[in-house]
């Protein structure tokens, strides 16, 4: 991102929700942006993802400049690139844990019956294999939470966001999301970037980026070690 502003409401009730951000994320990393509640953390990602329009500056993703793309555009290029994952789980009621986590390959226009047999491998890779068969109103909001993750990831996405990913999960399931977030991110076309107030997660990021009144105040590497991690979740 480019001197990035996104502005909601006119006249005074105008509000700076990003005010001239400049923001990097490199491929191979996981980073962590943080930041009290209201800073424009999740307007951040949802620019960066394209679901939000800036209303000036550039914002270029893997070369691509999706501030410039039709809606059309900025959701196939969404679906080839981008994985999202929400505070709010966004299952559909009436599917399966094993179907929603199947969508986007169904999206791809990939045969059903293989959609739903690589999404019961995603979901064993969260912990969920005994519940592919569920709907979401029989799981815990823990459990959802895994399977929203898992519906992120099945079509490794060069790009995952990420709003709040371990809010509802305990600390051991939190530490398996993040380690398989690292093996995801830590390849060289790869990135992760994770919106959170979950300090459990910290040692997991190699940068965090602060936050505040919409704008970025620092970017840094994360003091902690690989070896640091085990320990401190």
């Amino acid at each position: 991102m480019r001197g990035v502003t996104r502005l909601f409401g006119v006249g005074t009730t105008e509000v700076h929700a990003l005010d001239n951000v400049d923001f990097n994320v490199h491929t191979g990393e996981l980073l962590l942006l943080v930041g009290p509640s209201g800073c424009g953390k999740t307007t951040l990602l949802s620019v960066l993802a394209g679901i939000l329009d800036a209303t000036s500056g550039d914002v270029d993703v893997f070369g691509t400049r999706i501030d410039q793309l039709s809606q059309q555009e900025k959701t196939q290029f969404r679906r080839d690139n981008i994985g999202f994952i929400f505070q709010q789980y966004n299952l559909l009621p009436t599917l399966t844990a094993a179907e929603n986590v199947a969508i986007p390959l169904l999206i791809h226009k990939v045969d059903f019956e293989e959609a739903v047999a690589k999404a019961r491998v995603y979901l064993e890779k969260v912990g969920l294999a005994e519940r592919a068969d569920f709907l979401p109103s029989q799981l815990s909001g823990g459990q959802q939470q895994r399977v929203a993750i898992a519906r992120a990831l099945i079509t490794e996405p060069r790009l995952i966001v990420c709003d709040e990913p371990t809010a509802a999960l305990d600390g051991e399931t939190g530490k398996m999301i993040l380690e398989m977030f690292r093996s995801t991110a830590l390849t060289s076309d790869r990135a992760i970037v994770v919106v959170t107030h979950d300090s459990r997660i910290f040692p997991y990021g190699d940068r965090i980026a602060e936050m505040l009144d919409g704008r970025i105040l620092s970017i840094h590497q994360n003091e902690f070690t690989p070896a640091h991690r085990a320990f401190l979740l």
